[in-house]
């Protein structure tokens, strides 16, 4: 496709005319007036309701103050001055398919006289120079200033939800201006296709979604109309967004307003929607990081993938199979964990740690019934013989990693046939694990984490080094997660000695508890193992780049490795992937990977959410716009102000204490794919500049330091030390 900015210079054949009329044909030429004025005449040919007005060409009389041809266009548009008007920006490159610029270039309201008129053109056009030093091309819209009882942004589909069969309509009292910049947030009314009311949002509130499924959720609410639009006027609404997408080829974002005066409803702008969020198909799985969280908390290389979520994946579905859970056909073609962006998640419906989709479908089908009659004999045999199973099967892998001498010993076939054994024996562990976790009544509370600490506080108190408590008594690697980056680093802060109960020995812990510690070590065995790996490959001249680079490797490209084979030939060009943002509680995922949180059903306490308003996950460095930058910064703003958009490319979140998903810094945000809450109450002042933040730009959810952002205890009112970008 070709861009604007590859199209050829346009040239006009002979000078262009100081003045078109909106009805003139030559207006529908995006070249020679811009985006803007080109889809109004557009839509004014095709019987949209468009206001007349004229436009100031590219090329035309915009720096001649005294033009004998533009004075009369104004004379005759404000009747000699008596009416104001709107000067508005023009270019051909905002509002096409690939980006609008919402808010880039500059409008002029209220613009009375001569002498501001030709003021305002000139401002319009200073606009079109970027901060980057570039100059836009740039024409000048003139309309009349409607003195408006409602305006706002009517979407021909609903953009926050990625629905094309909804529409949205943000209004507001008066014009659209102070919806679209920011300054305040209007009430909100979804509808259907055909223009019947859905639910309706008063400003500031949260809105709730629909399920995956495509059924609305019940809003917090009473049905029907808001204050400002009349059940007759939304119906204009709609079907003025059905006639424009007839127009315009597709759905629009329409600025609109109702006259004061007469009540008939005028067309301000439209433009196309770049930016539909992203929604998972129907049927989408729910996943979440779910108790697998538990073993793997963090963010994972690729290899680390391959050598701890696939065996937890096969052993997991074996319990499933065995307690009659899932059919084996999903088993065998849906995994029960998986990784998303690096991080492992859980098929949760699968796990039963959420409810079915459709709960009533399970009374008609005889399957689950017939499956569970089927495992009962299976279950009621291995409840009792499990905790000799697990006894057995930890005895088995004590003896394994007994007798395994350390890796830098390890020939080259040896070394990679310890490292398949090992990943082969964390299948049954997490297969026993589950299925003790399931089936057995531990009368013991010992835990793996509660000997590690004591065994941690006791080497402590001998002064030995933490290196040395692990090689010593390695009960300990309970408390740390699996990492190839990292060695093994403890926590700082554990629990006196003397303050400590003795902690019952390894070997008398609960099978569950027993099973999940050996766990660990299998996993620790196969980070020494990979690191000798690494270190051997580097050493043999292969383009590896660093032993700590291995894992960016996959299972099978590392055991070719070990076999004397060559490394991928594109290994040279891989990057450890970036910080991501822990993933949300529950979420689907659409055909591209991408993560659509759940929306959770309201509560009381949930009143410190913001509003999302650009779906995706960001964790980063709160930043208030001045200073330096830090890297992975999310800014934190009271209002989203259109002068804001030079700040957006580069961070990685924007939080704003007021706003609209209509407004255009939000449009900006969608387009540029980056996470997006508002209405945060008193964000500035209680997200300081350097804390570290995670925000969800679906659910509206924003964690300060790990804890969730609370309702604020009261309103900031010193705007003295309000910093120059964010008034």
């Amino acid at each position: 496709m070709t861009t604007l900015d590859e199209r050829p210079a346009f040239r006009p054949a002979r000078p262009a005319p100081a003045v078109l009329r909106l009805d003139d044909a030559r207006a529908a030429l995006v070249p020679l007036t811009g985006s803007k004025a080109a889809r109004l005449a557009r839509a004014a040919r095709a019987g949209l309701p468009v206001l007349p007005g004229f436009v100031v060409p590219r090329g035309g009389s915009q720096d001649a103050g005294g033009d004998d041809r533009l004075r009369p266009a104004w004379r005759e548009l404000s009747r000699d001055g008596a009416l104001p008007l709107v000067v508005r920006s023009s270019s051909p490159q905002e509002d096409t398919q690939e980006s609008s610029l919402a808010g880039h270039f500059t409008s002029v309201l209220d613009v009375r006289g001569w002498t501001e008129f030709r003021a305002a053109v000139r401002t319009v056009v200073a606009s079109a120079r970027r901060p980057d030093g570039t100059v836009a091309p740039m024409a000048v819209l003139v309309q009349p200033m409607l003195a408006a009882r409602v305006g706002g942004v009517l979407f021909g589909a609903d953009p926050v939800a990625g629905r094309s069969d909804r529409m949205l309509v943000s209004a507001v009292r008066g014009g659209p201006e102070t919806l679209v910049g920011g300054e305040q947030a209007g009430t909100n009314h979804w509808l259907s296709r055909g223009g019947r009311l859905l639910r309706t949002e008063p400003p500031g509130a949260e809105s709730p979604d629909t399920d995956p499924s495509g059924t609305d959720l019940p809003s917090d609410g009473p049905p029907g109309p808001g204050p400002l639009l009349t059940p007759a006027e939304l119906r204009r609404l709609a079907r003025l967004a059905r006639r424009a997408r007839r127009v315009f080829g597709g759905p629009q974002d329409i600025e609109f307003g109702f006259d004061e005066a007469s009540g008939r409803l005028w067309l301000f702008q439209s433009r196309p929607i770049t930016a539909l969020a992203a929604r998972p198909p129907r049927g989408a799985r729910l996943l979440g990081p779910g108790p697998v969280a538990e073993t793997l908390p963090d963010q994972l290389e690729p290899l680390e993938e391959d050598l701890w979520i696939a065996p937890m994946a096969r052993g997991l579905a074996a319990a499933l199979d065995i307690g009659a859970s899932a059919p084996r056909r999903t088993l065998r073609g849906t995994p029960v964990v998986t990784s998303v962006g690096g991080r492992a998640a859980a098929d949760l419906r699968l796990l039963g740690a959420a409810p079915p989709a459709h709960p009533w479908l399970a009374l008609l089908n005889p399957a689950p019934g017939a499956r569970r009659l089927a495992a009962a004999w299976r279950v009621g045999r291995l409840s009792t013989a499990l905790p000799g199973l697990a006894l057995d099967l930890c005895a088995d892998i004590d003896r394994a990693l007994a007798e395994t001498p350390p890796p830098a010993e390890l020939p080259p076939p040896a070394l990679a046939a310890t490292l398949r054994w090992t990943r082969a024996a964390l299948v049954p562990l997490h297969a026993q694990e589950a299925l003790c976790g399931a089936l057995l009544t531990e009368s013991s509370t010992a835990t793996a984490a509660g000997a590690a600490l004591g065994a941690l506080a006791r080497g402590r108190a001998h002064g030995l080094p933490d290196h040395r408590i692990t090689a010593t008594d390695p009960v300990v690697l309970a408390l740390v997660p699996p990492s190839l980056r990292d060695d093994v680093r403890l926590p700082e802060q554990a629990v006196g000695a003397a303050e400590l109960a003795p902690p019952p020995p390894v070997g008398s812990l609960p099978p569950r508890e027993a099973l999940r510690l050996r766990v660990r070590w299998t996993q620790e065995l196969q980070v020494r193992l990979v690191r000798e790996a690494g270190r051997r490959l580097a050493a043999r001249g292969a383009a590896l780049g660093g032993a700590d680079r291995v894992g960016l490797l996959r299972w099978g490209e590392l055991m070719d490795a070990l076999a004397g084979g060559p490394l991928p030939g594109d290994f040279g060009e891989r990057l450890p992937g970036s910080a991501s943002a822990p993933l949300p509680d529950a979420f689907r995922l659409t055909d591209g990977g991408t993560v659509v949180a759940e929306r959770p059903t309201r509560h009381d306490g949930d009143e410190g959410d913001g509003r999302g308003v650009s779906g995706g996950r960001a964790a980063g460095i709160a930043w208030h716009g001045t200073g330096v930058r830090p890297p992975d910064a999310v800014l934190v703003v009271r209002t989203l102000d259109p002068a804001l958009a030079p700040l957006l490319p580069g961070l990685a979140g924007l939080i704003a204490q007021t706003g609209s998903p209509l407004s255009h810094l939000a449009l900006l945000a969608r387009e540029f794919g980056l996470p997006a809450v508002v209405g945060v109450p008193d964000a500035v002042r209680r997200v300081p500049p350097g804390s570290s933040l995670t925000l969800d730009g679906t659910t509206g959810e924003v964690r300060l330091d790990g804890v969730r952002l609370a309702r604020a205890e009261a309103p900031l009112t010193d705007t003295a030390a309000r910093p120059e970008a964010e008034r």
